[in-house]
């Protein structure tokens, strides 16, 4: 096994392998590949990462899908992985200089990486990539997410079950449809419960910046919610909770350590099996660009485990609608679903398209303040 980590100032050192001579040959990715394979050379893999590795959150998790590779493969395999990579013109010089070092598979975790691998793959046709949490593709990039919003509606029949002032904070990264398709599912698992809950949403323009996570948090906290979440990478929402005497709902990962008795559960999601699949679909020359959204019943979204504060009848609810959502017979965003304004915007007897959750731009009814444009 071969394992190369470069975080944030050791960066450069990976524009010292530039091959010379610019642009690979021509050929396809799946040639090479089962060539080199049968070479007994490994295969290199580039992994890009938005922010720290850490102990949980967002990135972690996707680490996590890094280590089963490297376990499945062993020395078939070479690993670079590169950490805290800003999204725009930073993770494009990343991408590329991955690229012209051999890297053959190229795995890019955040929605921000999307243009610059996209541009990146144009220039590298014999080189995979693959995107977490896109829409784009092309002819050498795929693009696989999960349902996380199935989680969330989840979690979001825990807190409106436990709360007390009917008032869930929501810290909440970037106004994407990603995003946004979680403070409503939330919302509606909650108003499943508790018709009466409201939620209040900070925004804090980040993925990782732990000060603000905690300052939004602390707001949420003082306007009187009892409950706080967020879908943000760092631990520092449920560390809030935890000093401020509150229940928390992680995300990404398991974060009770830092809210041992904050944490209510966490929505958790996981990526070995898939990052195991498209390094064996390499390997084996049969890789093809994809398009993949998996949810629950494919094991991509989870909840962890509930701590001693969930009432047992609260588990056995949350419990049959996760079964529920297994079957199919649950649909977070099945009709009626009415937006801020009263307007319906999926009627009684029908779920919202993928299509139409991809492109996800309102808050429904139950979530407070104006969704950023």
């Amino acid at each position: 096994m071969h394992y190369q980590y470069l975080a944030g100032k050791a960066k450069h050192l990976l524009g010292l392998c530039l091959l010379a001579g610019g642009l690979a040959a021509a050929g396809s990715v799946l040639a090479e590949e089962k060539a080199a394979a049968a070479a007994g050379e490994p295969l290199k893999i580039g992994f890009i990462y938005v922010s720290p590795i850490g102990d949980a959150g967002w990135t972690y998790q996707h680490d996590e899908g890094r280590k089963a590779v490297e376990e499945k493969f062993g020395d078939k395999v070479k690993v670079t992985v590169i950490d805290s990579v800003p999204e725009g013109a930073e993770a494009e010089r990343v991408a590329r200089e991955m690229a012209s070092s051999g890297n053959k598979l190229i795995f890019g975790t955040s929605f921000g990486f999307m243009n610059p691998l996209l541009k990146v793959a144009k220039a590298f046709p014999d080189t995979a990539f693959d995107h977490a949490s896109g829409y784009k593709t092309a002819a050498n990039l795929g693009n696989y997410n999960a349902r996380y919003y199935e989680g969330r509606y989840l979690a979001g029949i825990i807190a409106g079950s436990m709360t007390k002032s009917n008032t869930l904070g929501y810290v909440a990264a970037f106004p994407i449809p990603e995003v946004v398709q979680g403070i409503n599912a939330y919302t509606l698992g909650a108003q499943s419960v508790n018709p009466a809950i409201k939620v209040k949403v900070v925004w804090v323009n980040s993925w990782f910046d732990p000060g603000r996570e905690r300052e939004a948090a602390d707001a949420l906290i003082d306007q009187g919610a009892d409950i706080v979440t967020h879908h943000t990478d760092s631990t520092a929402v449920v560390a809030a909770a935890e000093e401020k005497g509150k229940y928390a709902i992680a995300y990404h990962s398991d974060m009770s350590k830092y809210g041992k008795k904050a944490q209510l559960t966490a929505v958790t999601h996981h990526w070995g099996d898939y990052c195991v699949s498209e390094v064996q679909k390499v390997l084996d020359g049969t890789w093809k660009p994809s398009s993949i959204w998996k949810g629950i019943k494919d094991g991509m979204v989870d909840l962890a485990p509930f701590s001693d504060a969930v009432p047992k009848d609260v588990v056995e609810k949350v419990t049959t609608a996760k079964a529920a959502i297994v079957s199919g017979e649950l649909q977070p965003f099945a009709g009626p679903v009415v937006d801020q304004d009263g307007k319906e915007v999926v009627a009684k007897g029908s779920i919202m398209s993928d299509e139409d959750l991809s492109k996800m731009d309102f808050y429904v009814k139950g979530v407070e303040g104006k969704l950023p444009k």
